[in-house]
């Protein structure tokens, strides 16, 4: 073997043996959630690009890499990466929550995940579960062959266990609507005098509803 390709060896042992090294965020710079799923596998990294020794570096800060269930296996690509995004939306909220932050994805469908205005049942579902990040995310297109840090991740996911489970279990008889019936007008009656003991919880019942045409009402709510 060349001196070459003992250099290039060594180089490859060191990186696949060690480590990455994780930063500390700084909550004053923005951020960038990379996303990639990939067969029955997904994976996102979350990097932020800080001042390190007078330079700019860009550096990670979590990496994310979980199994999917078999029924989420047979999801196409465009519900897959959707996915994607709202388990790391989920698992790194702690991150994320009142952060501007860049999405990275090769795939161009996540754009239209909060603005999609006929979105089937799962769709509908994500789309409800990211709305809490509308207007801080900026979605950004990445040709997949050089997008290879999330590409990685959803590629050699980690099982699940107890520890790393799979996102919201799917429930084995799923609810198609609840009809409540037979409930007496008893009860309803009981329910308004107790709106009816609290002054400013009567007020706020008789605002909201469709008949009230007293403006005068929300001036008399005692302030908090």
């Amino acid at each position: 073997m060349t001196e070459e390709g003992v250099k290039a060896y060594e180089e490859l042992k060191n990186l696949l043996t060690s480590a990455p090294f994780l930063r500390i965020p700084d909550w004053k710079l923005p951020v960038k959630l990379c996303i990639y799923a990939c067969g029955e596998e997904i994976g996102a990294a979350l990097h932020q690009t800080q001042i390190i020794n007078d330079k700019l570096v860009e550096e990670p800060i979590f990496f994310l890499s979980q199994e999917i269930k078999p029924i989420e296996a047979r999801y196409g690509e465009r519900k897959m990466e959707c996915l994607c995004l709202v388990v790391a939306l989920e698992k790194l909220d702690y991150y994320l929550d009142g952060t501007v932050f860049d999405v990275i994805t090769d795939c161009n469908a996540v754009k239209y995940l909060l603005n999609m205005k006929t979105p089937n049942r799962n769709m509908l579902k994500w789309q409800i579960a990211s709305q809490e990040y509308r207007g801080n995310i900026n979605i950004v297109h990445k040709s997949g062959n050089i997008h290879k840090n999330a590409d990685f991740l959803s590629r050699w996911a980690l099982a699940n266990t107890s520890e790393n489970p799979p996102w919201v279990p799917q429930e084995e008889h799923h609810i198609k609507g609840i009809c409540v019936t037979d409930i007496c007008t008893e009860f309803f009656n009981q329910v308004k005098e107790r709106y009816k003991m609290d002054k400013n919880c009567h007020i706020l019942c008789q605002i909201l509803m469709k008949d009230c045409k007293d403006p005068s009402l929300s001036s008399k709510l005692d302030e908090i």
